[in-house]
């Protein structure tokens, strides 16, 4: 379409252009939904042949802009950093439920922070009213856009609040087009008001039909919209009351009207086994069954293979090699061996599936792998990045066959430093395959396993053993952080039926695994930056010194004595010592909501929590993109070939494979919910033990102990006296008896209600169990002579009366 390249061409380079993304110039140019998406081909061949220029965030630029122009231009169109209360969580609507409806917050509620004068530009740059950017709507019907462009280290900062009266017809995750009022919105936030809706993120959403005064009514999951959703005929499709639906959206919703919509398909009924996985892999819009062009390109190349050694790849089939999963793995990504060699060094292979010799650059199945960036790992079910011919045949690492890997051999000295790394092309024939539970019981009794194993698989894992405990000792010493958020586990019988849920552990045996893929990651990531390529990283930027402040104070008041956890080591020692302690879940959650999300990008920031200045990711592309690149940059290198390198390229490639990450993530999140409310729905009045997770004014949040959910007990149940709420040491005190409920507190809770629709969990308070610890963890020996934080006690922190049976607003956190 010369007339429609064209058209784009001189849309870019007008000289009052500013940069958008390609839904946006295709709204300007007035495109169709068809003509859309010959668009985003057109862009991409452009930018390929150098006529445009992808930037952050897949902004569209002129090619004559440079690098840092771009860079620049993107930072200018983000919000000015905004001081923000580090237990602030709006976008999950936790304070704003605590608010009017007018968006002011209540006298009772907790103190509003003052803010730096935000604009739609960063410090110094000229003021503009108009921006676009992705909304996220929260429970109240208000809502935040975050501009395109941000840079990660202002996160929420740059947000820009939306009341509810003024953003439109906007549902979550749309592209909107956003003006900016003068007076400021919640929590000292510019204030802005949405004006059109660019690009929808969705226009097909899940629900729950029912029938009301004969007509046919879809209540939306979750909290996207408050109101259900008509959909005309109660008899389309044949659905019936209670039914899981997924409907398309005909008329979104809006302050001034309802929505509307028609059922396009039927799940089933709400709490069959499988419905509510379908539900979560429509609303997250996961991807489904492969193309058949995509299974036959796999076909063929299951045809090619015959597990011969071709000229150029190494044999190592002769050598000890063993691949240590979890119990229920599927596909085998990586392998390892472990000599010592004559001067007494370590030499650590790390075998590495070697998905690109399947995969092809400009295939089917490289088209589709690049789509889904990352295969996702739900309870019941697994969405393969790559079809099962390859993830669980081809490229897996089975024991026993010749199989394909891109090794990397590792020579270290006695002490566990690293010397000199090779990687190569390699054949391998893995000797044996371990689940962690059995790596764990060798652990316990070696003795016991020298019957079960061959000698020198049972002198491999002693080896590894030793290495991997003084590479995790190192990594420590150089301050490398360690958060405690086990993975939950959802237990499902036969039939796929929730039977209860469990938190993962993180054995020695896991550790094994970790720390080597840890090193090969980074000794790959330094190859590569030493040979001057740019490559995808994976970034994890170091935390906003405000926001360490913050949470700096909130652990003060908790009791611990600390000096500043800006200190990464002051902070390493903290979350060492709260191991154990029923305050332990809060701390690194805190931990966590001040850190940055890791991502991929070519940018070289390094990953904070690792301590790591250049570091990769290497070790799965069976089931990550970002690791494919990195395959084929090392075999470009390794061949003497010059890779075909382009920064703005590499920036939109990191921006879609963190986007499609993320995306799976919450959908895993989500789904483990929705099964473990599903589970927890017919246990009503069931009592069980928990620990108080957070406190609020509006109440406490509590975990289970036996069963990890989350449910939310809100203050108005507490009908034995009247409390009060300090916010300062985190409790709820009650005034006449002198009952108090503090962060770690262990009681005892009934379930008291479930809705598995917009995943919430009421608790009902029984008895406590016991009082949370109050002794304090010391500073570093290392002072730097500044006095610490008092406690709550001593700086006589604020207390905010609260009578139960207010009309406080607030969220269940659920889960």
């Amino acid at each position: 379409m010369p007339d429609l390249r064209s058209s784009v061409l001189e849309y870019v380079t007008k000289p009052n252009y500013h940069p958008v993304k390609p839904a946006v110039i295709a709204k300007k140019l007035g495109l169709s939904r068809e003509s859309s998406q010959e668009l985003r081909k057109i862009i991409k061949g452009l930018v390929k042949s150098g006529e445009l220029a992808f930037g952050p965030s897949h902004l569209v630029y002129p090619a004559a802009s440079s690098p840092s122009q771009r860079k620049k231009a993107a930072a200018d169109t983000a919000k000015a950093a905004a001081k923000e209360s580090f237990r602030t969580a709006l976008e999950e609507g936790q304070h704003a439920k605590a608010a009017t409806p007018s968006g002011k917050p209540k006298s009772g509620g907790p103190p509003q922070e003052k803010v730096a004068k935000t604009t739609a530009h960063a410090k110094g740059s000229k003021r503009t009213d108009h921006f676009t950017g992705t909304f996220r709507r929260a429970a109240g019907g208000f809502g935040f856009v975050r501009p395109e462009g941000t840079q990660r280290a202002e996160g929420r900062d740059a947000d820009i609040f939306i009341p509810a009266d003024k953003c439109g017809d906007a549902a979550n995750g749309d592209t909107v087009s956003v003006r900016l009022e003068s007076k400021r919105g919640r929590m000292g936030k510019q204030e802005g008001r949405i004006i059109d809706v660019v690009e929808r993120a969705t226009n097909r959403f899940v629900g729950v039909y029912f029938e009301q005064a004969g007509m046919g009514m879809v209540q939306i999951d979750g909290k996207i919209f408050g109101n259900a959703i008509f959909v005309g005929d109660p008899g389309a499709k044949g659905v019936r009351t209670d039914d899981k639906v997924v409907i398309e959206m005909v008329r979104f919703p809006s302050h001034v009207h309802d929505g509307e919509g028609v059922v396009v398909e039927v799940l089933g009924p709400r709490g069959e086994p499988g419905v509510d996985t379908m539900s979560i892999i429509y609303e997250f819009n996961l991807p489904g069954d492969f193309d058949d062009d995509v299974l036959e390109n796999s076909r063929k190349q299951a045809e090619l293979f015959d597990e011969s050694i071709p000229r150029g790849r190494h044999d190592l089939t002769a050598s000890t090699i063993i691949t240590i999963d979890p119990i229920d793995a599927r596909d085998f990504d990586d392998a390892i061996s472990l000599e010592r060699m004559d001067n007494g060094h370590w030499m650590l292979g790390v075998h590495i599936a070697d998905v690109s010799h399947f995969v092809q650059p400009k295939s089917p199945l490289d088209r589709e792998a690049y789509d889904r960036a990352t295969s996702v790992y739900l309870p019941d079910r697994v969405i393969p990045m790559l079809p099962e011919i390859i993830s669980n045949n081809l490229a897996s690492l089975q024991p026993n066959k010749v199989r394909y890997a891109l090794t990397a051999k590792m020579e270290m000295t006695e002490e566990g430093i690293l010397v000199d790394t090779e990687v190569f092309k390699s054949a391998i024939k893995s000797a044996r395959r371990f689940t962690y539970e059995e790596v764990d019981e060798y652990l316990a009794n070696r003795n016991a396993w020298k019957k079960k194993l061959s000698a020198e698989v049972h002198a491999l894992l002693g080896r590894m053993h030793e290495l991997a405990m003084m590479l995790r000792a190192r990594r420590f010493k150089r301050g490398a952080l360690e958060l405690s958020m086990p993975e939950m586990k959802i237990d499902l019988d036969a039939d796929g039926r929730v039977t209860g849920a469990h938190l993962a552990q993180n054995t020695e045996s896991h550790q094994i695994i970790e720390e080597f893929m840890l090193t090969a990651n980074e000794a790959v990531a330094q190859k590569l930056e030493d040979a001057g390529l740019i490559f995808l990283r994976r970034v994890h930027g170091s935390p906003d010194p405000r926001k360490m402040k913050v949470l700096t104070e909130f652990v003060r008041e908790l009791g611990y004595e600390v000096d500043n956890l800006e200190d990464r080591f002051e902070l390493q020692k903290l979350l060492d010592s709260v191991k154990g302690d029923p305050r332990e879940h809060a701390i690194n959650y805190a931990t966590l909501r001040s850190m940055q999300r890791a991502t991929y990008s070519p940018e070289e920031d390094g990953h904070y929590a690792l301590a790591s200045d250049c570091y990769c990711h290497f070790t799965s592309p069976i089931r990550r993109y970002p690791d494919l690149t990195v395959h084929r940059l090392v075999d470009l290198l390794n061949r003497g070939k010059k890779p075909d390198q382009r920064l703005e390229q590499l920036m939109a490639d990191g921006d879609h494979c963190s986007e499609r990450e993320q995306r799976a993530a919450e959908a895993e999140r989500e789904l483990k919910k929705v099964k473990l409310l599903l589970y927890m729905s017919d246990k009503i009045g069931t009592e069980l033990d928990g620990v108080i997770t957070g406190v609020e004014n509006f109440g406490l949040f509590i975990q289970g102990s036996e069963i990890p959910a989350e449910g939310f007990v809100h203050i108005s149940s507490l009908t034995d006296d009247y409390y009060r709420y300090d916010r300062a040491g985190h409790i709820i005190a009650g005034h006449r008896n002198g009952n108090s409920y503090r962060l770690g507190d262990t009681v005892r809770v009934a379930v008291a209600a479930v809705d598995v629709d917009t995943r919430t969990l009421d608790f009902r308070l029984v008895a406590r169990k016991g009082k949370a610890p109050q002794g304090r963890i010391k500073r570093p020996t290392k002072s730097r002579g500044r006095e610490t934080g008092k406690s709550a006690k001593e700086s006589g922190g604020a207390k905010k009366k609260i009578r139960p049976g207010k009309n406080e607003r607030r969220t269940k956190r659920g889960l």
